[in-house]
């Protein structure tokens, strides 16, 4: 008998078939005997119209109320999977976030989980029920719902996993598991056996969208060995796990584009000691998550002045130029410029540490292709480039297939 952590995303439980396909799943395990906790996100389109909701009545609604609002698309899905269990014979418990143990920081919208108790849970599997939770939120100390931001599911199912000790963490999506680049922009795409925590790590902050970044660095801290596989198929999925010495064969594990990203540029920055650190502890402030910087230095007449440029997520814009139209004055930049028209396209591989000459294999091809690079980051197994996002699939295709075929 194994304790399993399921988690199924919006599309997997994106229709009430869809949901009692899910129950029926959960049945085969439960026949082999074995115990399951069952994380589910709110269905399919949900969470995005109780955004557009809020944002019809405020640009800019209040994040604690947000919370209050988003934390709802969950809870639907839990009680109709917990009742699609039921049709089926099957004793199930549906719990929030809360209910679950999950207690989390004070930042609304993006909250961390600082522990999990999950006690009620055990109790309930002891009993004899699957249990479901609500993904993707949690609750402080002092009882203020709070949501956990893009991906919070898949965190939710992880940290479950690894608070229960369960045997099992499975990760349900609409595709069969992890593939060398987005299959709609790239058709020569495969599916990866196995990837370690790191390539998953950057490819998942690089806008792969399988996964998100914190959910794994969650799973590697506490090692939780996790499957991402498909609700559609019982097809095998992708291992995530601990890097091993015959990863490093293969120099790029997979390619990314991201098209989530935009970029501020604030035009002649006063060149001296202390502005940068001002301006990203404002953007930290505000909780925004500032990705790629690049500073061009002009000395010219007067006081030298730079071009400071940084990307953030796009839902995060125009927090970004509300703090930085704050700024302005005290620090005496000439003007900001924003270009949501943009994508951010990477190449990951642990193998990169012990091969050389990639990066300038991806410039050359981009180059072949015409595709001018805007802002360039690098790291130990990843190279990211800014690119136009018009060119974005082609750039993708390109690279891919230099790499990986």
């Amino acid at each position: 008998m194994a304790l399993i952590v399921q988690k199924y995303g919006g599309t997997s439980v994106g229709n009430t078939d869809r949901i009692k396909n899910v129950a029926d799943r959960v049945a085969k395990y439960r026949a082999q005997g074995d115990q399951v906790v069952v994380v589910v996100s709110a269905m399919s389109g949900v969470t995005d119209g109780l955004i557009k909701l809020a944002k019809d009545i405020a640009p800019l609604p209040s994040e604690r109320e947000m919370d209050m609002l988003l934390a709802t698309g969950e809870q639907q899905t839990i009680a109709l999977t917990a009742i699609a269990l039921h049709a089926v014979n099957i004793p199930a418990v549906s719990l929030t976030g809360a209910q679950a143990g999950i207690v989390t920081d004070g930042v609304h919208t993006k909250a961390k989980i600082h522990n999990i108790t999950p006690k009620r849970v055990h109790d309930l599997l002891k009993a004899g029920n699957v249990v479901i939770v609500a993904g993707f939120q949690g609750e402080t100390e002092d009882g203020q719902i709070t949501t956990l931001g893009r991906g919070g599911s898949d965190l939710t199912a992880i940290a479950l996993a690894a608070a229960l000790k369960a045997d099992l963490c499975q990760i349900y999506t609409d595709v069969d598991g992890v593939y060398t680049a987005d299959p709609r922009l790239v058709p020569s795409a495969t599916k990866l056996a196995e990837i370690s925590y790191d390539e998953m790590l950057e490819l998942a902050s690089l806008g792969a969208k399988v996964m998100q970044s914190r959910s794994v660095e969650f799973a590697k801290k506490f090692g939780v060995v996790f499957e991402v596989r498909s609700s559609l198929n019982d097809n095998p999925g992708t291992i995530v796990k601990e890097e091993t010495k015959s990863m490093e064969d293969i120099v790029v594990r997979g390619v990314a584009l991201d098209k989530n990203q935009a970029k501020v540029t604030l035009v002649g920055v006063p060149d001296k000691p202390g502005v940068a650190a001002r301006i990203f502890k404002a953007l930290g402030d505000a909780v925004v998550n500032v990705d790629m910087i690049v500073q061009n230095i002009s000395h010219g007449t007067g006081i030298p002045a730079t071009d400071l440029s940084f990307t953030v997520d796009k839902p995060d814009l125009l927090k970004a130029q509300k703090v930085i139209a704050a700024l302005q004055k005290d620090i005496g930049f000439k003007d900001v410029l924003a270009d949501e028209n943009i994508g951010k396209l990477s190449i990951v591989g642990v193998g990169m540490k012990s091969h050389t000459g990639v990066a300038g294999k991806m410039f050359d091809v981009l180059a072949r292709e015409g595709v001018n690079i805007g802002m360039i980051s690098t790291s130990e197994i990843k190279i990211s480039v800014i690119i136009d996002l018009a060119k974005g699939a082609q750039a993708t295709a390109a690279v891919h297939k230099a790499f990986i075929g």
